[in-house]
Formats: structure tokens, C-alpha cells, sequence
């Protein structure tokens, strides 16, 4: 219909989208009635326009664009049959698949609202959300995303929004961006914010690039030695590898903080060639450093830049921030700190904060125009990431406000200071400042029990029997395990997380005394399923109530495991089909 209008694709082949070429006049006319009509296109340049057509788009639809592209060229609207066409496509042979495809039967078994839904829930059911209990994964911040925040995602004026929609009718994201960088700006003391990476590794990425197009400003292009302490988690030497930049690791002292003396020496020996320092505050083990400030000057002073790891963020709102110890660009996790969910892998959202001088090289993008004056190419798709769950996080900052906040980051280091003032007499707590306190996480150290035959694989498989999703195990140091408690959980959940670990620590000394078998014991089989609990054969030595209501707070609330004791090592290393058997696809 539009050949009748006398108006060309400008491409032969297409699929949803036509890009259309008009003259300048036509298109400044046609926004402006598309627009009083409630039509958004996509304008791409002063005479090319963009639709975008999908399988909501109906016949009225249809008849209504080509009303307004008719009045836009001073025509008459063409008559539309509103009728859809039979879709006759012609593929090539080559690209026809003749194969079956969605062959399993989940796929054809759930054909009403209920079977899904009981279906949704049965796998709901085999695992352990925040919903049941805590999950003191230590760095992770597994804290509560408020239905209050998260709400607004369904919104349509929010969920419903184009993505290449004019910036211009997005108004309400646009005072949502400025308010959110505001607050990011505050929060960190630093002066500028770009919203656009999509993880905390990507903002990782994202700082390392801006601190390098600053010194390449600078004739400075030579500097790529980055530092990285030991204690470091793994994003941090693959992004700056991403860099492209040299890693040169610094150790860390028996208190698990960086050697200051080592830090010295390496950035003495690579003072012409020395980018930046990547560094967590507080650090990867759970303690605020205090030669966090003398860290800063050495980098500084050997004429490199200081990029905050913000992983641990959760232990900084209101107490501290990158640009008081020193800090030129830091990334702020909003799946963290700032309350977006994030089990099962996303979605993250990582934003970097920097400091003035290196504001001029914010990422920019090739449609929207962000980032600084002489941005680096975008890191991620779209110019301010997944914009819509940026949400979440400017929700849950205007509900607590900086009081607020503040007191979260308090509660979150008062909790996990009330678990090792509870558990260090049963646990040895790895880490800790020269005060004897932790930040908002801490390590317990399990590596004592190994000889014995107790790992801390064990411990964190029976704490799923006590109703519990296992603490972090094996990082940042083998044979531990690290808790993060988080502000979200009450004194109560901390309290019978403590009775448990306790608990545990009673079973491992059975086992010490020789009261346990050393191989069938409650540790070693954990965790115990229902259908084992409630088999007709039981063959341990210690009794079905021990196996799977250890304590009476777990009848309350029991969370049953789908599955016994795998071999994760193997698993890890073997990865098979979830799908049907294989002698399924045998012919």
C-alpha cells in the first residue's frame, strides 16, 4: 500500500521493520502528526523513518499509519484490507527444518492456566528462595527486593516504552536516569555516573576503559599495568585482560590485607608503565582495611589510577565511600546493594561512578547521545543498560532515603558481627581488623576438619537438612565458607541460622569423638531427601528424626530437598543433558 503513496523501503528485503526514505519536509511533518495521533516512529535521520510491526499489530493499526503518512504527503488515505493475508513464504530448501523439534512432553502436557500453574510451582518447590529462609551467600548481598520496588516493572507506561522510542517521549526515564545518577553521585562522593553497564564485571570493564582513554589523552597510552591483590575475585584480572591491559598481583598478609610493603616495590617497579590499581573496599575477605588511604597514595603517587571494586558496597552507604578513601572510578552493583534480584544470573546492572577528571570519557553510544565529551565507544547495547529495573534501585533509595540507608549498611555489619560474636567459640573466623570486628561479611575457616574427613562441602550440604541455602564455600579461600547475612534478615532467622551452625558443629564433634561413623554420619549423607526419610529400608546409625528434623525449629518450615548428595566435582566437570535418557533417542 505504501508503493501507492509513492513512498520506498529502503532495503529489498525486510522482516518487522520497514525503514522508509522521505523528504526532510514530509518527515518533520509526519512527526508531528503521528505524534497527535498517539503514533511513535522511529526517526531515524531528517528523511528516514522506521515502523516496526509485530503480531499485536492489527488491521486498524495498519489503516491508521498509512492514514498519517497519507496527511503527512498531502494525499488521500488509501483504502486498506483489513483482512490478514495467507503467509506464503518462500525459503530456501536448504534453511527448512524437517526434523521434529519440542519433542518432550512438558511442552504438550500444560494446556490450562491450573496445569501451569501447579506445574510452575512444583519446580518452584525443589529449590530455596528468600521466600523460605535466609541465603547467607557472602558476596552476594541476597538481601530483600521489596514488592513495593519491584512493582513499578509491570507498570506500561514504564514496561510498555519502544526501546528506540524518541527520547523525547520518554520523558519520565529520562528525570528517572538524572535522579538515579544523583543519587549514585552522592552515595560514592564522586562527580559522574553512566548507567550503562549491564553487570559488575562489564562496569569493571567499562572504568579500566575510561581510565585508559584518559591517559592515552594524557600521552600517557604506555601505562597498562594493572594491580590486583591476591584476595581479589576472578572478574577483576579478566576484565583488566580485557583491557588489554598487564596483571601484576600484589600479596595480601596473614590478616588477609594488602602488603603495603608489596604494593610498594610493584609500583615502583612498574611506576612508567602503571595504569591503575583494582581493589575491593571492604575487601574480598570481609574487613575494612586500614591502610586503605596509604594504598590510594602509593598508586597516586607512582602515577596511576584507583579503581574501586564495589562489591561490597552494602558495607559503605552512609559510613564511607570511593571518592573518601581515594578512589578515581568505582562500579555499584544494583542487584546488590541496591535490591534488584539476581538468582539465577541476572539481571545485574553495574553503573560506574568517576571522578571529575575522568567524566569527559564516560561511554557514549552510536543512536542516543550519552556518556562525555570524549566518550569511549558504548560497552554494552543500550545507552542506560537494562533501563527498566533501574526501577527497583531508585525506588528502594527514595523509600529509605540517606537515613535510611545508612542505617541498612549499619544493621547489615551489626548482623554479621552478631553472628561471629555468637559462632567464634564453635568456628575459627578467618579474617577480621585489628578491632576484632568484621565488615558485613565473614569467612569461617573449616580447614582443621578436613583431616577427620570433614570438608566444608559437608557443612553447607547439612545446613540444607537445618533449612538453609549454603553460605558461599571454597571462596575467597579454599576449604571455607563465607556468610553475608545482610540487613533484610531479623534477629530471630539469625538466631536459628546460629542454633543450626552450632548444631552442625555438635555432629562434626561426634565424629571427632568417635561417637559418629567417620563415613555414615549425618554430615557425610547430607542432604536428606523425603523420599529417603520415608523409604521402608533405613541403614545409617544415627536415627531418620537426626536426618531430617535435626532441630525443632526446622518442623515449622521444613524445606525438603529434591535431590540427596551429588558428586559436584564431577558434575562440574561432566555436563550432561537434563533432557530425557539418551535410549529416548534411539530409533
Amino acid at each position: 500500500v505504501l508503493h501507492a503513496l509513492g513512498v520506498q523501503p529502503a532495503h529489498a528485503h525486510f522482516f518487522d521493520t520497514l525503514r522508509l526514505r522521505l523528504s526532510p519536509a514530509v518527515v518533520d511533518r509526519l512527526r508531528k502528526d503521528a505524534t497527535a495521533a498517539g503514533l511513535h516512529f522511529r526517526y531515524v535521520d531528517d528523511a528516514a523513518v522506521g515502523i516496526a510491526l509485530d503480531e499485536t499489530t492489527t488491521g486498524a493499526d495498519v489503516a491508521e499509519i498509512l492514514s498519517v503518512f497519507a496527511g503527512a504527503m498531502d494525499r488521500p488515505a488509501p483504502a486498506v484490507d483489513t483482512a490478514a493475508p495467507e503467509a506464503t513464504p518462500d525459503w530456501p530448501d536448504a534453511l527448512i527444518r524437517r526434523s521434529p523439534f519440542l519433542t518432550h512432553p512438558v511442552f504438550d502436557r500444560h494446556r490450562s492456566e491450573t496445569q501451569m500453574m501447579r506445574y510452575l510451582k512444583r519446580l518452584e518447590r525443589q529449590d530455596i528462595g528468600l521466600d523460605t529462609s535466609m541465603i547467607p551467600l557472602g558476596s552476594c548481598t541476597m538481601k530483600l527486593t521489596a514488592a513495593s520496588q519491584i512493582r513499578p516493572v509491570t507498570w506500561p507506561e514504564f514496561a510498555d516504552l519502544h526501546p528506540f522510542a524518541s527520547v523525547a517521549l520518554a520523558e519520565g526515564y529520562q528525570e528517572l536516569f538524572r535522579e538515579l545518577e544523583a543519587s549514585l553521585c552522592a552515595i560514592t562522593g564522586l562527580s559522574a555516573v553512566s548507567l550503562q553497564p549491564n553487570s559488575g564485571a562489564q562496569g569493571e570493564f567499562a572504568g579500566l576503559m575510561v581510565i585508559r582513554a584518559h591517559q592515552r589523552d594524557h600521552g600517557e597510552g604506555r601505562r597498562d599495568v594493572v594491580l590486583i591483590p591476591a584476595s581479589a575475585h576472578g572478574t577483576n584480572p579478566a576484565s583488566a585482560a580485557m583491557a588489554g591491559t598487564r596483571v601484576v598481583i600484589v600479596a595480601c598478609d596473614d590478616q588477609g590485607n594488602v602488603d603495603v610493603g608489596d604494593l610498594r616495590a610493584k609500583a615502583e617497579t612498574h611506576r612508567d608503565a602503571l595504569c591503575a590499581l583494582m581493589v575491593t573496599y571492604p575487601s574480598t575477605h570481609g574487613v575494612f582495611e586500614d591502610a586503605m588511604h596509604e594504598i590510594c597514595d602509593v598508586v597516586h603517587l607512582h602515577g596511576g589510577q584507583v579503581y574501586m571494586d564495589g562489591a561490597n558496597m552494602n558495607a559503605q552507604v552512609g559510613v564511607t565511600s570511593a571518592a573518601s578513601i581515594g578512589a578515581d572510578v568505582c562500579h555499584i552493583n544494583l542487584h546488590k546493594t541496591f535490591a534488584i534480584p539476581h538468582g539465577g544470573g541476572g539481571p545485574g546492572m553495574g553503573p560506574i561512578a568517576v571522578a571529575a577528571h575522568l567524566a569527559p570519557y564516560l561511554p557514549g553510544h552510536p543512536i542516543v547521545r550519552v556518556g562525555g565529551a570524549r566518550a569511549i565507544p558504548a560497552i554494552a547495547a543500550a545507552p542506560w543498560g537494562s533501563a527498566s529495573i533501574l526501577l527497583i534501585s531508585h525506588g528502594y533509595m527514595r523509600m529509605l532515603g540517606g537515613d535510611g540507608m545508612r542505617l541498612a549498611t549499619e544493621v547489615a555489619m551489626l548482623s554479621a558481627n552478631y553472628l561471629k560474636a555468637r559462632l567464634e567459640s564453635h568456628y575459627d573466623v578467618l579474617y577480621t581488623r585489628a578491632n576484632g570486628r568484621v565488615a558485613h561479611e565473614l569467612i569461617f575457616d573449616l580447614r582443621a576438619f578436613k583431616p577427620l574427613g570433614i570438608t566444608e562441602i559437608d557443612v553447607a550440604k547439612r545446613l540444607m537438612d537445618y533449612g538453609f541455602h549454603a553460605p558461599t564455600v571454597s571462596f575467597p579461600v579454599p576449604g571455607t565458607m563465607m556468610v553475608e547475612p545482610t540487613e533484610s534478615e531479623p534477629l530471630d532467622e539469625l538466631d536459628r541460622f546460629c542454633e543450626a551452625l552450632i548444631a552442625i558443629r555438635g555432629e562434626i564433634q561426634a565424629v571427632i569423638d568417635g561417637t559418629a561413623d567417620p563415613a555414615d554420619n549425618v554430615l557425610k549423607n547430607a542432604p536428606h531427601t523425603a523420599a529417603e526419610a520415608t523409604a521402608d529400608t533405613w541403614s545409617h546409625p544415627y536415627s531418620r528424626q537426626q536426618a531430617v528434623y535435626p532441630r525443632p525449629f526446622v518442623r515449622a518450615n521444613k524445606f525438603w530437598p529434591a535431590v540427596g548428595r551429588i558428586n559436584d566435582a564431577h558434575g562440574d566437570r561432566h555436563l550432561i543433558c537434563s533432557c530425557p535418557p539418551v535410549e529416548a533417542y534411539q530409533d
